[in-house]
């Protein structure tokens, strides 16, 4: 039966629109007034700094500055997130659109194992079903990020396992400020970003706009706008509100398939788009509203309410690697001769994964100062309610660029989530305190499948039926944890953590089309933290933490997007290492008027299977043991100023088996170490209203195996030269 190409769309304004009703009716109504603190309000995962060594979190934090991300001139959202310890980036296209996250021996694939925020609000496509990151927060109109690895994450969810990372975006200024970034670079590469914003009496606003394209980035072809709006408006002395509307529009060539070994080693593929055809549009309109009413000085109530829809249609064109078939297009890639996985023969069959994705929740919020035993406490406490949606429909067409053909899947998964939390603060003395802290999750979802492949007998082949059938499911988990903090000195700090970590299953595979409920579970670990923070006078810095997770169930993701397919529970795992973290002005410590920065970081991880017999001891995919960032620069007090980056990742497997000899195919083997030289020159002129800047990636133009997932090698970002300028006023 033939069907077209449509992924319904008709209810989502009517959707937005309701949505914006319920969220405006938990807010709170109160007068106007002539001030208006510049405060925004929003979820803050860490907030504002307290003597730049965050003497009272209990965890590891990293802040990357607006200044920072200026002095990195970033590509990318990558180029900044690989500076944090820790966190390793697997780059799957120059352009960073797909965000591939992983904390502390984690898989990255798709970050769907870190808690990824903008503005401490969800961005990932179900934050509970389906977890993962297939775009990636535009970091132009960003002014900080943050993240927090420690027990701390027990105030959010429902990803605590390995750490929260939270976007931070620009506030409405205090006053009239426009401000006009623009940069751009060969294949066609252009970035602009454009803001506005002003306070008006007891109203601020800002609007930002940014627009990026490029043909062939390092075989990537795309377009993205981004439009965002916010606004705060203080009601009275004791209430503000914020609101905030935003749309992303993106379409790109973006593909699964990689080089095989062959072509990889032969040289001459870097640049070959393989499917010129795959087409994936990506689209999300969300809203957000957060209320904060100050009963006193020590009660305050904060209400978030928001929702997201998000539309990712994408057209894949499809292949073998045996040999031509009867659907065979005719085109081959590699050497034709081979048969045994080292050439690509492309087929004329394309397959569509449509996708929309609704998510909708409301979070109050309490802060309550108190005295109980006659101490100093702060306490935390909130609910959250959460639905979310996801239709899919695969459909299969006859040629690469077609735009219709016959449905083989249609099916809808639901979920609604139920989390309480509540974490209190403890100032036992002046120099001690304590953060004791609990979660509770729960997650009833379902699958309803009208459309789909079915077994026909035993052994049979499948057959595509219509059906009308639903399962479902429902995952629960008790989440405590808690925390130290010893201030020894202004300049010396050391903290202790531990926490449950949790992760939902992922709907699709932990309910199978047939309805069988497999044994893919909720991911639980016991997160452990030791480490120190300490600061010579105003002009450096040092941290340094000892981590140890010990999961009793880690599941392992092997998706398409990991070059197989299912999900797996990895059994029983053990990560542990050390991350250390430095920064120095040099020329402050010795008086110098100028700036000469230098610092970097330092992550040991080992993380390995202890529960499945047949990879016991085997290090994880994607973890590799040492990771390394360091940078240099120099500021002249004419506005003049250089950095060098360097980002060095050690080798890794991408396989359980920990496999050394690559496939033909290039999907499975050693993944080598590789060291990347990035810089940067720049220029702010007198007043700080323009500054222009040359930033170079990869100065060395190594040449490297970023990944070897979804379906093959992809090649890292060869050496990339762009130029911007930045104009405020």
């Amino acid at each position: 039966m033939s069907k077209k190409n449509t992924l319904k769309k008709e209810g989502t304004g009517q959707r937005l629109v309701l949505l914006l009703v319920t969220g405006m009716l938990v807010l709170n109504a109160g007068a106007q007034t002539d001030t208006l603190n510049n405060t925004m309000p929003e979820i803050q995962v860490v907030g504002k700094k307290d003597d730049r060594i965050f003497k009272r979190v209990p965890g590891s934090v990293d802040i990357i500055s607006n200044k920072t991300i200026q002095a990195i001139a970033p590509l990318n959202t990558s180029d900044v997130l690989r500076r944090i310890p820790g966190l390793n980036i697997v780059d799957e296209d120059g352009a960073g659109l797909r965000m591939n996250i992983g904390i502390r021996g984690l898989n990255p694939i798709r970050s769907s194992k870190v808690l990824v925020l903008e503005d401490g609000i969800p961005v990932t496509l179900n934050p509970y079903g389906e977890p993962q990151m297939y775009f990636s927060p535009i970091i132009d109109k960003m002014q900080e990020v943050e993240v927090l690895k420690g027990s701390g994450q027990l105030l959010f969810g429902p990803q605590t396992i390995g750490g929260v990372v939270n976007f931070i975006t620009a506030n409405p200024p205090a006053k009239l400020t426009n401000n006009i970034k623009l940069s751009a670079g060969g294949n066609g590469f252009f970035s602009s970003y454009i803001s506005h914003g002003n306070t008006v009496g007891n109203v601020g606003y800002l609007v930002t706009y940014n627009f990026k394209r490029a043909d062939n980035l390092n075989r990537l072809t795309f377009t993205a706008h981004d439009v965002t709006g916010k606004l705060r408006i203080a009601l009275n002395d004791k209430s503000e509100i914020g609101i905030k509307l935003g749309l992303y529009d993106e379409i790109s060539n973006s593909t699964y398939l990689g080089m095989t070994q062959a072509m990889y080693d032969a040289g001459g593929y870097d640049k070959t788009i393989l499917t010129p055809d795959d087409h994936m549009p990506v689209r999300k309109i969300n809203f957000s509203a957060t209320h904060v009413y100050r009963f006193n000085s020590n009660v305050q109530l904060q209400t978030t309410a928001f929702v997201y829809d998000i539309v990712r249609n994408w057209r894949r064109q499809q292949f073998t690697r045996n040999g031509p078939n009867a659907n065979s297009s005719g085109v081959v890639w590699g050497d034709p001769s081979r048969t045994d996985g080292g050439a690509i023969f492309m087929s004329n069959r394309t397959d569509w994964r449509n996708r929309q994705y609704l998510v909708r929740g409301v979070e109050p919020r309490l802060v309550i100062k108190h005295e109980l035993f006659k101490v100093e406490n702060t306490l935390k406490t909130g609910v959250r309610a959460l639905w979310e949606t996801a239709t899919e429909q695969f459909i299969q067409g006859n040629k690469p660029d077609s735009w219709g053909g016959n449905m083989r899947d249609n099916e809808i998964r639901k979920g609604f989530a139920m989390s309480a939390y509540a974490t209190n603060d403890i100032k036992i003395t002046s120099k001690l305190s304590a953060n004791i802290g609990v979660r509770v999750e729960n997650f009833d979802f379902n699958r309803r499948i009208y459309r789909g492949q079915f077994p026909i007998g035993t052994g049979g082949a499948n057959v595509v039926a219509d059906t009308n059938v639903l399962f479902t499911r429902n995952t629960f988990a008790f989440l405590p944890g808690g925390g130290l903090n010893y201030t020894a000195s202004d300049y010396v700090t050391f903290f202790a953590g531990v926490h449950r970590g949790f992760a939902p299953p992922v709907v699709k595979n932990a309910i199978t089309a047939t309805g069988i409920a497999e044994e893919i579970d909720k991911e639980l670990s016991t997160n452990y933290e030791l480490g120190a923070r300490f600061a010579f006078a105003d002009y450096a810095n040092i941290s340094a933490t000892v981590f140890y997770m010990h999961f009793d169930n880690q599941v392992i993701p092997v998706t398409l997007a990991t070059g197989a397919s299912g999900s797996a529970n990895g059994g029983k795992t053990n990560h542990k290492g050390i991350e250390i973290n430095a920064d120095m002005d040099i020329a402050k410590a010795l008086k110098w008027k100028h700036a000469l920065p230098v610092g970097g970081n330092f992550t040991y991880t080992d993380a390995r299977f202890a529960g499945e017999k047949n990879v016991v001891d085997n290090l994880l995919p994607y973890s590799p043991k040492v990771m390394f960032n360091a940078f240099i620069g120099f500021e002249h007090t004419s506005g003049v100023g250089i950095r060098l980056f360097t980002n060095y990742i050690g080798s890794q497997y991408n396989d359980q088996n920990n496999t050394e000899i690559p496939t033909p195919d290039g999907q499975v083997g050693k993944i080598a170490a590789r060291n990347i030289i990035d810089g940067s020159v720049f220029y702010t002129m007198p007043g700080k209203k323009i500054s222009f800047n040359v930033a170079v990636k990869n100065i060395t133009n190594e040449r490297y195996i970023a990944s070897r997932n979804p379906q093959g090698i992809r090649v890292g970002m060869p050496r990339f030269v762009t130029a911007g300028i930045d104009f405020k006023f």
